[in-house]
């Protein structure tokens, strides 16, 4: 079969199976089997190619809604191509958002006093230390996952780029280097257990460690990492988390509640979703209803 009629049988497939974005996915499964661009497949359609060997089976395993990036073993996050693959969570392009917030941190920091440590806890991929340690040259960068199944691929992602990677708990990792760190960033899990993800890629393939965040409301673990900032940073130290967007209020409430935070605020993403709240640790206790700004994005309690 010609790769153009392959092209136009899978899109068809691929849309009948409630693929969200049936062309692109084709096209994408064509261009791994090729070791091609996206752009180059189309022309290569245009020319009357052939459809490359194993493509109808490809297409019909992303039909059965396995992940595109499980199929292709490659996640694209910010400049990077990520390993990813069964066991770890796929990070997602609204994350880009709390990598940002990161590295212009750790910039901000590493000008300000010539030197930045970083660590992202329960890293998954390895996604946001990666990010940070690539785009800011001299950053001194950890990265903590738990995950048998996710630490070979986060290894395999943050190990180029000269990211310490430790196999712990985000609770009590890091023992040694309490009140060192100059910036935590962290995607926990933070999905309530009745919440039960409606994508079969989600709900059926990434791993259930990385989505459910635990406690009735989802938020054990974001409540972990707040705490985890208070031991791990140094006072005027930034901590910023992502959550869903219906968690924004009581996540900013997280943070007051614990008297340790100053400037905490919001930060919407491309969607102009509630994605994540940081704040700076305060060198004493908060006094309650106090506020302080940082810039002029804060929304501060």
């Amino acid at each position: 079969m010609e790769l153009e009629q392959a092209l136009r049988t899978a899109v068809g497939e691929l849309r009948e199976a409630g693929v969200p974005s049936p062309r692109a996915d084709a096209e994408l499964l064509a261009a791994h089997l090729l070791s091609v661009s996206r752009g180059r497949v189309l022309a290569l359609a245009l020319a009357g190619a052939p459809a490359p060997e194993g493509f109808q089976e490809l297409v019909a395993r992303r039909a059965q809604r396995i992940p595109l990036q499980h199929l292709t073993g490659v996640a694209y996050f910010r400049h990077l191509e990520l390993a990813v693959g069964p066991g770890v969570f796929i990070p997602r392009p609204e994350t880009e958002l709390l990598a940002q917030l990161a590295i212009d941190r750790a910039r901000e920091v590493l000008a300000g006093q010539g030197g930045v440590r970083v660590v992202d806890l329960g890293t998954g991929s390895g996604a946001i230390a990666a990010a940070v340690a690539s785009e800011v040259p001299g950053a001194e960068v950890f990265a903590v996952e738990i995950s048998e199944q996710a630490y070979p691929w986060a290894l395999r992602n943050t190990a180029p780029h000269g990211v310490t990677l430790v196999a712990e708990d985000l609770r009590t990792a890091l023992a040694r280097h309490h009140g060192t760190f100059d910036l935590v960033v962290s995607n926990p899990p933070y999905i309530p257990p009745g919440a039960i993800p409606r994508d079969p890629e989600v709900r059926d393939h990434d791993p259930e460690l990385a989505l459910y965040g635990g406690g009735p409301d989802g938020l054990d673990l974001p409540r972990a990492v707040i705490a985890a900032g208070v031991r791990l940073l140094a006072p005027g130290g930034y901590l910023a988390l992502e959550h869903a967007e219906v968690q924004a209020g009581p996540m900013q409430g997280l943070f007051a509640e614990s008297g340790r935070w100053q400037g905490i605020h919001g930060h919407r993403d491309l969607n102009d979703a509630d994605r994540v709240t940081a704040a700076y640790l305060a060198e004493t206790a908060v006094p309650a209803g106090s506020t302080w700004k940082n810039g002029p994005r804060d929304r501060t309690l």
